[in-house]
């Protein structure tokens, strides 16, 4: 039978009960779990050397911390998984907005029950999910929301004073007592309003409608800003700055497959029903695909290109496959290069250009990134060492062939139209592409071959999937006229 848990304050005091701040909490939580060996922040990848150290000695600390970097880069993740190191439950005066504590209470409906019931003044168990508050900060957040605000109808209704403290109605940060309150985006936030967090965080007052109010909360304060916007020039007033104990800088994936191991673990992939095989080059070129855009000038680099960016075209690229064997009855969805065409949306609408990329347009952009992705890759994979053969496919085309490729083509329906190009097989054998004997392995990786030889600009592909030869300053050597095109 389950101990019962105290269910009064003289219960509690005689369980022995000994309370403790927030942030010793967390630092005892945390201090167990190393000496476990408990992983710290599952589900984070490629921060085990960088970010969770430092997020670590700022909690060990016991210090406030903010989390700067661009989006997408797990911020909200890690402050959300603080909670875990909580304690399961606490216990807080029954009815208490602020989560009093029940030996100390800051509230005067907490100091009124203690000094009503005395000992027996009840108490709540309050869940440690129940103890994180957290809050987008935008231009429009008054200190009504963050701090509170008198309320007239409660005190119409108590027949209290406006000065009186049992008019307000608290705001999230005294409701987040105890606990932990995270702020995204600190600098959104009105200069005003940083005021009076920096006011709470140092002295524990407030003044609320002109009306001094003393509240020394206990709370961890967890922030996240763009490294672009908290700066001493930017939205930020230094006394709260000063204020917050730890400056953590996140950043994106350091190497490609760090980024496919996240993008595997985030994006939706398995479908049900029609099994989904995803060729590894095909993960990688996404995954390039997000490391090209954030190199690439026209991009905007104060905005950052989200990880959300490659686990989009990934589930987007596996929809447009999971379409196409529908269409064509094929068992397996096989995801391949032209479906990264087919996730174009996935990638425009998660690209801020600078002026000279708005004069290119995002979607030439992203069809010139997915190129380079495809060429990179089989870098990557070798294709350096596949010389004579990838000369005959450039020289197929050189020759004046064409090759037709719909996106709504089945795996053989393409593989047939492969064939007609020699030496592209050969290249996919020599290099190992794919050691799957699944039809839509095989030709995923002929498209592999023939988008880099695009991104080398050996042939060309329109937008409508024709790959022919690239253009000439002059005629073409050993040219033998055009061939009809192979329409797939």
């Amino acid at each position: 039978m389950a101990k019962r848990r105290p269910a009064t304050v003289g219960e509690l005091r005689a369980s022995g009960y000994q309370p403790r701040s927030v942030k010793d909490e967390i630092r005892a939580n945390v201090l167990c779990k190393l000496e476990r060996g408990d992983t710290l922040f599952p589900g984070i990848i490629g921060f085990d050397d960088s970010v969770v150290p430092r997020v670590v000695n700022a909690l060990l600390a016991r210090q406030n911390f903010i989390l700067l970097g661009l989006r997408g880069q797990a911020k909200s993740r890690i402050m959300r998984q603080l909670v875990d190191f909580l304690d399961p439950e606490i216990p807080v005066l029954a009815g208490s907005e602020t989560n009093d504590e029940p030996f100390r209470p800051i509230s005067k409906h907490g100091r009124m029950l203690v000094s009503a019931h005395g000992e027996a003044a009840p108490i709540e168990w309050l869940p440690r999910d129940a103890r994180f508050v957290e809050k987008l900060a935008t231009p429009d957040v008054t200190i009504a929301d963050i701090i509170g605000d008198v309320d007239p109808i409660r005190a119409a209704r108590g027949g209290h004073v406006l000065a009186d403290e049992l008019t307000i109605h608290y705001g999230l940060l005294p409701r987040a007592n105890r606990g932990i309150f995270a702020l995204n985006e600190l600098p959104d936030l009105a200069g005003k309003i940083q005021v009076g967090l920096f006011n709470i965080m140092q002295e524990g007052d407030v003044q609320i409608k002109g009306y001094p109010v003393r509240l020394p909360l206990d709370v961890l304060l967890v922030f996240t800003a763009n490294p672009e916007d908290y700066t001493a020039r930017g939205k930020i007033i230094t006394p709260l700055k000063d204020r917050i104990g730890a400056e953590v800088t996140t950043h994106y994936p350091e190497s490609v497959e760090i980024g496919m191991a996240i993008t595997r673990q985030e994006a939706w992939i398995e479908r049900g029903g029609r099994g989904v095989s995803v060729p590894e080059f095909v993960a990688e070129a996404i995954e390039r695909l997000a490391f090209l855009a954030r190199e690439d000038k026209r991009v905007d680099h104060r905005s950052g290109v989200s990880q959300r960016m490659p686990i989009s075209v990934l589930e987007t690229a596996i929809s447009n496959a999971e379409r196409r064997a529908l269409a064509c009855g094929e068992e397996l969805v096989v995801p391949r290069l032209t479906d990264l065409y087919g996730a174009l949306p996935s990638i425009t609408g998660k690209l801020e250009l600078e002026y000279e990329g708005e004069l290119v347009g995002p979607e030439k952009i992203a069809r010139e990134l997915i190129a380079r992705a495809a060429g990179d890759t089989f870098k990557a994979w070798g294709g350096e060492s596949a010389g004579e053969a990838v000369e005959e496919i450039v020289a197929y085309f050189d020759q004046g062939g064409v090759l037709q490729l719909a996106d709504s083509a089945s795996a053989a329906a393409s593989l047939e139209g492969f064939a007609t190009v020699p030496g592209l097989l050969d290249t996919v054998r020599k290099l190992g592409l794919t050691s799957e004997d699944a039809q839509g392995h095989h030709a995923a990786a002929c498209e592999l071959v023939l988008e880099a030889l695009v991104a080398d600009r050996r042939i060309t592909r329109s937008e409508s999937g024709r790959y022919a030869r690239a253009p000439r300053r002059g005629p073409t050597p050993g040219s033998f006229g055009t061939k009809p095109p192979f329409e797939v």
